[in-house]
């Protein structure tokens, strides 16, 4: 049962939200050629338990760290390893966690040193159909008009949208009902009820949407190899239009990220 959440729930929330989003930041200060991800992931969840949360994805049906750390042709779920970022590359940061009860998950793909104009449209592209989905996510909307946004906005640009993987309600469970897919007819799907919390994230290839399954069970890859982004923002679905929870403005430089 879909359920929507008090206010204290609401507020809750909110607060992972905002340490989600200033992990991000604070991750994204360091990206840069020569960095590995595993020491991106370890200046993370220090962070994280700094703040007295917990990292919610470490040990999370066996993920072994604290960030998905996805690679260039990674969509989502990479494994942070040894492997040194390079001029050129990009990499998406998930981050979940777990403070007061309460979750917290925000995505964010970052560039490394310069890229291409053709990655820094992926990445533009993504970043927007991700507010477009916001701003379909209204009280007594569904979530094919999420959806419908998202796939509509990303494809006017010859981009694709996975189809195997969607976001999420959230609150005391890192997954709760409804998914939010990023494609989708307008008028179906479940219906938005005001005070429900979502996960909206666009993964967009490149090139073609199929996508295939790492050997180690997690990482998802795009089968031709082509790059991949992924955005994520929490909000709160409201009559007049969805609340964001968490925020880019820390990443951006449009707030300070102050302890």
């Amino acid at each position: 049962m879909v359920k929507p959440k008090t206010a204290e729930e609401i507020e809750l929330l909110r607060e992972n939200a905002i340490l989600v989003s200033k992990t991000l930041a604070e991750v994204g200060k360091h990206v840069a050629p020569g960095v590995t991800t595993k020491e991106l992931d370890t200046l993370a969840e220090t962070f994280i338990r700094d703040h007295g949360a917990i990292p919610s994805f470490k040990g999370f049906e066996g993920f072994p760290s604290a960030l998905c750390m996805s690679v260039n042709d990674v969509v989502v779920h990479g494994f942070p390893s040894d492997y040194v970022l390079k001029d050129g590359d990009i990499v998406s940061v998930d981050c979940g966690t777990l403070y007061k009860g309460y979750q917290g998950d925000s995505a964010y793909t970052f560039p490394v040193g310069e890229i291409s104009a053709e990655t820094r449209k992926l990445l533009d592209v993504t970043k927007q159909s991700l507010y477009e989905g916001i701003k379909a996510a209204v009280a007594g909307a569904r979530t094919g008009d999420i959806g419908y946004a998202v796939q509509s906005y990303v494809e006017s640009f010859g981009f694709s949208v996975v189809r195997e993987l969607e976001g999420h309600g959230l609150g005391r469970e890192m997954h709760e009902a409804p998914g939010i897919p990023n494609f989708g007819r307008r008028g179906h799907g479940a219906k938005l009820a005001d005070g429900l919390v979502i996960c909206i994230e666009p993964m967009i290839c490149a090139g073609g949407r199929g996508v295939y399954l790492a050997n180690n069970g997690w990482a998802v890859h795009t089968a031709d190899h082509k790059n991949a982004a992924h955005y994520e923002l929490t909000v709160v679905v409201r009559k007049g239009g969805a609340e964001q929870l968490s925020t880019f403005e820390f990443i951006e430089g449009k707030q300070e990220v102050s302890n």
